[in-house]
């Protein structure tokens, strides 16, 4: 049996609330069927945030059935195993379970529960590869799905615990036994930038002692960032395209296993295709404005403005003193060129001390104001200020400690 493991696509996705996502996406999903093709894959397991919010696109949900139907035309005995993520709304993912699974697409929303608060457990344990394989599909745990016990101190325990039992009393000798979740495993490295840290029953991260050795092989989601946690055979797949930046470094995977007799017997790892690049300037820490643009000046000319893989761009400059006309400067830099801008960054270069840190047994009210200005200034910017910053300052103070001192001020904006 061969089983490919993918996770955290974040169908939907846009960078800067803004750039759209969608022409990587089908870049990756036409890899992915072309993958499962020529790997002759038995088994498709997605391990959750199959899209980006709880209420995507119809972009995004186009581009799911339509990845859907391309994958088992491809591929025509495929079985399809999906489980939801925090992203993803249990109820909308698993709408149109009851067709899907007539085309051996299994998707497990929520955690289905009978009428009397029982586990459902014929909804998640599922048969696959003609039974060469048993799939306990665990989704993202909401509050819902807690049992409602409170003397319960870990749900987590119980609600796995619960399913493992299950999934043991119905396995079949040389069965390999495979268990999807969606959650934050101890030990996992993970990138902060684009991941919720979520919480289940309380708890940020699950112990690996929830995943057995008598588990084959445990396909995680949630963590962008392809990797193992503890042994070879608990991995999180891993998001197939960077969603923030700092995960440009990231080798975006799927993995693919085979079994024999029901045990691991090979863990490859498939790399994805990059799309679209992802460019900064400078290549690590901060630049000056002049350096930065020197680069910018020696980036490749645009050809066509509107070609979806146009790499991003991340500017990050390092500023002495302020520059109101930043961004614009930058973005007349980049007129006419083949990056887009995507974010731009100031590093200041003062000594980041708090105003705290500069005053000993003194109240703020006993401060001079020019004495916090020139404090709070040098928190930020290595440069003393300009004297045009020094008299407008001034000025202002002057206005203030002016409006302070009459009464006749307070009366005259009031009745204004």
């Amino acid at each position: 049996m061969r089983v490919v493991h993918t996770s955290d696509w974040h169908l939907g996705h846009t960078l800067r609330g803004e750039i759209t996502r969608d022409h990587e996406h089908r870049a990756f999903l036409d890899w992915l069927i072309e993958t499962c093709a020529r790997e002759a894959a038995d088994v498709l397991l997605i391990t959750g945030d199959v899209f980006d919010s709880a209420t995507p696109p119809a972009s995004a949900e186009r581009m799911w059935f339509e990845f859907l139907a391309g994958v088992r035309g491809a591929c025509p005995a495929i079985e399809i195993v999906v489980i939801a993520g925090n992203h993803d709304s249990p109820s909308r993912l698993g709408a149109p379970a009851s067709v899907l699974r007539e085309l051996a697409v299994h998707v497990v929303g929520g955690l289905p529960r009978a009428a009397d608060g029982a586990l459902d457990l014929e909804r998640v344990l599922i048969p696959v590869a003609q039974g060469r394989g048993l799939v306990a599909a665990v989704p993202f745990l909401r509050p819902v799905d807690y049992p409602l016990a409170p003397e319960l101190e870990d749900p987590l325990d119980a609600i796995y615990g619960e399913v493992l039992a299950g999934a043991r009393a119905r396995r079949e000798p040389d069965q390999a036994l495979i268990v999807m979740g969606h959650l934050y495993v101890a030990g996992a490295d993970a990138a902060y930038l684009s991941e919720r840290r979520v919480s289940i029953g309380g708890v940020e991260s699950a112990p690996l002692r929830l995943f057995p050795p008598d588990i084959d092989y445990v396909a995680l989601g949630h963590i962008h960032r392809s990797q193992r946690v503890g042994r070879d055979t608990i991995r999180y797949a891993g998001a197939p395209i960077p969603l923030a930046l700092d995960e440009a470094r990231y080798h975006h995977q799927v993995a693919a296993i085979d079994f024999e007799a029901g045990r691991v017997a090979d863990i490859r790892l498939l790399d994805i295709p990059r799309t679209v690049e992802i460019v900064r300037i400078p290549s690590r820490g901060a630049g000056t404005l002049a350096d930065v643009l020197a680069a910018i000046q020696a980036l490749p000319p645009c050809a066509d403005a509107a070609d979806a893989a146009r790499p991003y761009l991340e500017v990050v400059v390092a500023l002495d003193a302020p520059e109101p006309r930043l961004r614009a400067l930058i973005e007349a830099a980049l007129d006419g060129k083949h990056p887009r801008l995507v974010y731009l960054h100031v590093e200041h270069t003062g000594d980041r001390a708090s105003l705290g840190d500069r005053v000993v047994a003194q109240r703020l009210a006993e401060l001079d104001p020019r004495d916090v200005f020139a404090r709070m200034w040098a928190r930020d910017h290595a440069e003393p200020p300009a004297p045009a910053v020094l008299v407008a300052f001034e000025r202002l103070l002057a206005e203030v400690q002016g409006d302070a001192n009459d009464p006749a001020a307070d009366r005259t904006r009031g009745s204004s």
